[in-house]
């Protein structure tokens, strides 16, 4: 018999396979653990170099639904009044039938373009590759309503299905992204896809064009430490808007980040404008070279209570902080709002 999970898969895959396969870039619920991702603009935002991992886990009571890893290494160069970065990524739909790898080189210049006010313009090329699986698909006329996916013997039933003619794409890919800050504020626009990279699957499909992406973002920082801290870590508050829009699908955060101490917190809410989606809570600690953070997708919309939200894990390693950085680069500091992204 055939299960109310097994069912769920099915839908998930037919959907998939519907048509031209087509997906939306990943967005992380923690986009200050991975700055190039949000905008190449923010490529070297640390003087020294800076390690990042994040692991994503999306609805994790579904079999295998999405799972998404994420390393990237970048710093900036005084001289150069620049900053350069290599991402790597790898996000993997239905237990391995859809994997995209992207590996990403960005850069960004730094500029000043008021007594207090500066300008980062960023560029990213990347190589992105898509594989599908097509032996762990499964189609309607593979299954038995009795008997399910196998017959007596154990067997899979064949399909009519015909298999595309490759099982793996490769394609160039093209983002830029503007970053305009101070002290007390920042925004920027990030727009990928710019070359229009062709996702078509099928032989007799037309050319199906990866659709823009492009997405709106900002903040501030609002600084609550006491003036007599005596050199302690700065408090301060970070409210921040990130809107996202690929094709017919569009998103919205609001929220706001805490960072006290060793500790920082955030609560934030994301909707689909047609679907409240979900509240997002985060927690993590930061002292020395180290930044750790967790944080949970509650879902609201239709699928709560069945999609076990969204688990994200960063790592940051800032080797800023470490002693010999830190006398290198002594006296240089910063006077930004870019501290939730270090």
């Amino acid at each position: 018999m055939v299960t109310k999970t097994t069912n769920i898969v099915i839908i998930f895959l037919l959907l998939l396979m519907s048509g031209v396969l087509k997906s939306q870039d990943l967005v992380f619920s923690q986009f200050y653990a991975a700055p190039m991702q949000l905008n190449p603009g923010l490529t070297g935002v640390t003087q020294a170099p800076r390690l990042s991992f994040i692991y994503r886990n999306q609805w994790p009571t579904l079999p295998n639904a999405f799972t998404s890893y994420a390393a990237s290494y970048d710093q900036y160069s005084s001289l150069l009044n620049s900053g350069f970065g290599i991402r790597l990524m790898s996000d993997q739909a239905g237990n391995g039938i859809y994997v995209t790898n992207r590996i990403t080189a960005s850069y960004a210049y730094n500029m000043r373009v008021g007594e207090e006010t500066f300008l980062r313009g960023g560029l990213e090329v990347a190589a992105e590759q898509k594989n599908l699986n097509w032996s762990k698909l499964v189609f309607l006329d593979q299954i038995n309503p009795e008997l399910g996916f196998t017959d007596e013997f154990g067997n899979a039933y064949p399909t009519n299905e015909t298999a595309p003619g490759s099982s793996s794409q490769l394609y160039p890919d093209i983002g830029a992204g503007i970053v305009l800050y101070s002290s007390q504020f920042y925004g920027g626009f990030n727009i990928r896809h710019i070359n229009a990279p062709d996702e078509a699957w099928l032989a007799d499909t037309e050319f199906a064009t990866l659709p823009v992406y492009y997405s709106v973002h900002g903040g501030a920082e609002i600084n609550i430490s006491n003036p007599y801290n005596n050199g302690k870590k700065p408090a301060f508050i970070s409210p921040n808007i990130l809107f996202a829009k690929q094709g017919n699908f569009q998103q919205l955060n609001l929220g706001a980040l805490l960072s006290m101490w060793y500790i920082y917190g955030g609560v934030w809410y994301r909707t689909t404008f047609t679907n409240s989606d979900a509240a997002i809570f985060s927690l993590g600690f930061q002292r020395g070279l180290i930044k750790v953070g967790y944080s949970y997708d509650w879902t609201i919309s239709g699928l709560s209570g069945n999609s076990g939200g969204a688990h994200e894990v960063s790592l940051i390693l800032n080797f800023e902080e470490t002693d010999r950085f830190k006398r290198k680069i002594r006296g240089k500091q910063y006077n930004d709002c870019l501290k939730i992204f270090r």
